[in-house]
């Protein structure tokens, strides 16, 4: 472990540097420091260093000098999702800028549809909506157990899928809403299925129609029986021999006379209106011709 030429630290010790004031926040300093440090091109081709100058330039706005860092350098994996979100932030800062309005999730979308992440900080994994697919396996499996992690377990969880806490948040409430919908919905659809089940309105599947006598109400004229009668269908149909209905003498009463049933309801009524204003005109006849 050499000391580098005209410098006070060797190489392990600038990347050790490097991401302390990164973890820190103090860009500033971090910037000075980069600043100061001897032009030796093995320490300046060092990961942590490219990732620091890459994080400078993206706090300074030189989003030029960030997209070459990132893109003619191979990055190992662990160091992608902090780089990742360094790409998409620049591109969606820069968008905005273009547009004059914050983007939403659409004109986010469309961002990272036009500026794909380069292969040098991105394993070619599909992502969606920037989580990788293995961050969303381990969200998905800690939701089954807990769906309200603590402020410590969701800490956990960003360092382990690579998020942020905040995205870590996000992504459990979103998913608890989702469910809480989904789940309104069911039960929804199962109070309207038992609600109907038990509605004696409604007809069977079999397309067999409950019988009701308000169908007819419209059409009957006053003196017809309750709806308890037979219809005639079912009077003729267990008594064959019965006589047709226009050779039956005009009814005591209107609890006499059967239901007449589908289209030979007006039919029928008409004959029994018809008769019974004849038939005592008749009669009446007969008695004065005698």
């Amino acid at each position: 472990m050499s000391m580098l030429p005209t410098f006070g630290f060797t190489q392990e010790q600038v990347a050790c540097v490097c991401e302390v004031l990164q973890q820190g926040g103090n860009i500033e300093r971090l910037g000075r420091f980069l600043w100061s440090l001897p032009a030796c091109e093995h320490l300046h081709k060092n990961e942590s260093v490219l990732k620091a100058k890459a994080v400078v330039a993206f706090h300074r706005g030189n989003f030029r000098e960030l997209y070459k860092i990132l893109e003619s350098h191979q990055f190992s994996p662990h160091n992608h999702p902090k780089l990742q979100q360094l790409w998409l932030k620049a591109h969606y800062i820069e968008a905005e800028k273009l547009r004059g309005r914050p983007l939403g999730a659409v004109g986010k979308y469309r961002v990272r549809r036009k500026f794909p992440l380069p292969r040098s900080i991105w394993d070619g994994e599909e992502t969606s909506y920037c989580f990788k697919e293995k961050s969303r396996s381990i969200l998905r499996e800690w939701y089954t157990h807990n769906p309200y992690p603590s402020p410590r377990e969701k800490r956990e969880l960003a360092e382990a899928t690579g998020l942020t806490t905040t995205q870590v948040s996000n992504w459990f409430k979103n998913r608890r809403q989702r469910d809480r919908a989904a789940e309104a919905k069911e039960r929804e659809n199962n109070e309207n299925s038992n609600s109907n089940s038990h509605n004696p309105l409604t007809s069977s599947i079999n397309g067999n129609k409950t019988i009701l006598g308000s169908s007819d109400d419209d059409k009957t004229p006053s003196g017809t029986p309750d709806h308890t009668s037979p219809s005639p269908a079912q009077l003729l149909g267990a008594n064959p021999g019965l006589p047709s209905l226009h050779g039956l003498a005009p009814p005591p009463g209107p609890s006499a006379i059967p239901v007449p049933s589908g289209a030979d309801s007006m039919h029928h009524h008409h004959s029994l209106h018809h008769d019974s204003i004849l038939n005592p005109m008749s009669s009446n006849l007969v008695d004065l011709g005698s």
